[in-house]
């Protein structure tokens, strides 16, 4: 298949305007027109993921990690991360990067992490804001039912756990048209009262254009009135972090065994253990310490993160359990959900995961 229906379906999950501004997701290197044969995936795309990909003949590699994060002005190979992209580019490999994006759904990485640490009732700790807009428009009372269906089957109206929300109010529209026209209803050149719904409804920015288009198809008007409105409301279901209750409190103690058994991971390096168990727990994939004010003040008993500096594990301030496990450690376990993302639309395409590991991170124990 093409590379751009396999990257239509992967942005379906984590769109790209829910990643960080200082990101890079998407795709990097290649031609989304391109036929894939197969695809690599792994958490970090390194030479030996290349040389891997070649071998399998696969011509496209997903990552977690952009390997092109800040700006290039040479590609000489002098660097490992322009000699990663010469020789994508010299065999025809397509990379393509879901990062923050990904980070930022709540099935996504950190989804995967609270299911191995067997939290229920998750949410997102720190919902993103700016990702909606709010669509006001008037229509006759006799196709009001029509335009808000369409609206709805183009994405309008979600409300996290709540589908086909709208407001409504009935009042009377007015308007004149010049000869050129050739109203609905009325007369050109003759002032027309009609019974109007005002519908107000919002969607998620990435829906913008299918929203209107459903506007615009199925409004009766030749001249369509319509509002849009830029949201700074938080959207519950995007965002960084996630919260969730294990079924039974733990001891700090069997609360790191279980971490650690079930994130495989080497180490964990956390603050003291407070006398109290741990039953809430805050997790980030990745690099998690902006978000330790955010985990304390939703009341969390310990927080699965990493990359804390030393420093930072004082602002635990006894308030909280930090339990740092690693980057990589963290992040692992996302290759395999991109497979499953991938298999559960496309069951036949030929996708393999990595057998190299790229965790940058020796521990001598």
């Amino acid at each position: 298949m093409r590379l751009s229906v396999l990257i239509k379906h992967l942005e379906a999950f984590a769109p790209l305007n829910y990643q960080e501004d200082y990101d890079n997701s998407g795709l990097i290197v290649g031609d989304p027109n391109e036929e894939i044969r197969g695809a690599l995936v792994a958490l970090d795309c390194i030479e030996s993921v290349v040389d891997e990909a070649i071998l399998h003949n696969c011509n496209l590699i997903i990552t977690h990690h952009p390997i092109v994060f800040k700006g290039m002005k040479k590609i000489t190979g002098k660097t490992y991360v322009e000699r990663v992209v010469l020789k994508a580019i010299r065999n025809n490999i397509a990379l393509y990067a879901i990062h923050t994006n990904l980070d930022h759904v709540q099935h996504g990485v950190n989804g995967v992490i609270c299911n191995r640490l067997g939290l229920k009732n998750t949410k997102i700790l720190s919902p993103k804001g700016s990702l909606l807009k709010k669509l006001v428009t008037f229509c006759p009372v006799t196709h009001a039912d029509e335009v808000r269906e369409a609206l709805f089957a183009a994405g309008a109206g979600e409300i996290s756990n709540y589908s086909e929300c709208s407001f409504n109010t009935e009042g009377y529209g007015t308007f004149k048209g010049d000869e050129d026209t050739n109203p609905f209803v009325g007369e050109p050149g003759v002032l027309h009262q009609e019974r109007e719904i005002r519908l107000e409804t919002i969607f998620k920015v990435q829906d913008e254009r299918k929203v209107l288009l459903a506007l615009l198809e199925n409004h009766p008007y030749e001249e369509v009135a319509y509002d849009i409105y830029s949201l700074d409301n938080k959207l519950g279901t995007v965002g960084a972090g996630m919260i969730g209750w294990l079924e039974e409190a733990l001891e700090g103690a069997e609360f790191l065994r279980l971490v650690k058994h079930n994130m495989d991971a080497t180490v964990i390096r956390h603050t003291r253990l407070l006398p109290k168990k741990i039953r809430k727990v805050a997790v980030c994939g990745g690099s998690g310490s902006f978000l330790l004010k955010e985990a304390i003040a939703a009341g969390a008993d310990a927080f699965v993160t990493a990359d804390f500096k030393y420093h930072e594990f004082f602002d635990a301030d006894e308030k909280i359990v930090i339990a740092d496990i690693g980057h990589f450690e963290s992040e692992q376990f996302t290759s395999d959900l991109l497979i499953d993302i991938i298999q559960e639309k496309f069951p036949n395409f030929a996708i393999r995961l990595t057998e190299h590991n790229t965790n940058p991170i020796n521990y001598f124990i």
